[in-house]
């Protein structure tokens, strides 16, 4: 699994960190379960109000072995459920048209959206935040 953290709580939102999303690119496999144990983790050091787990991919669970099973979709919802119990608020945002398929099943109907065109995102990421983090 590869983890890339973009922003630390304690750093400010600046050129050095909008080179960092700008620079962010597709790769590799979509093992949720265990990023979202691990931000899991660090989001349960905080002590707030709210604390919202925004998830953005673009594709199903997957990985090498048997995570592209059912297994996958599973470990995830299990994950989702954990940061849950941690009163985290998992959210999931994606671009994958197939995410019906799942999406429901792992945050329930009103805990993803879709976005069919990724370009998209940087409109509709600030009013989806500005939506789940109101009053807070």
């Amino acid at each position: 699994m590869r983890f890339h953290p973009l922003k630390s709580f304690d750093e400010r939102y600046d050129d050095q960190i909008r080179g960092r999303l700008a620079a962010l690119k597709p790769g590799f496999y979509t093992c949720m379960g265990a990023a979202i144990r691990h931000a899991t983790a660090i989001l349960s050091t905080r002590r707030t109000a709210r604390r919202l787990l925004l998830i953005l991919t673009g594709s199903k669970p997957n990985y090498l072995d048997k995570y592209e099973s059912h297994y996958g979709i599973e470990d995830t919802r299990m994950a989702i459920i954990e940061a849950r119990r941690r009163e985290l608020t998992p959210f999931c945002v994606t671009i994958d048209e197939t995410a019906g398929d799942y999406l429901q099943h792992l945050f329930g109907a009103a805990g993803y959206v879709m976005v069919r065109d990724a370009t998209m995102l940087p409109r509709v990421l600030p009013s989806l935040y500005a939506r789940l983090t109101e009053n807070i």
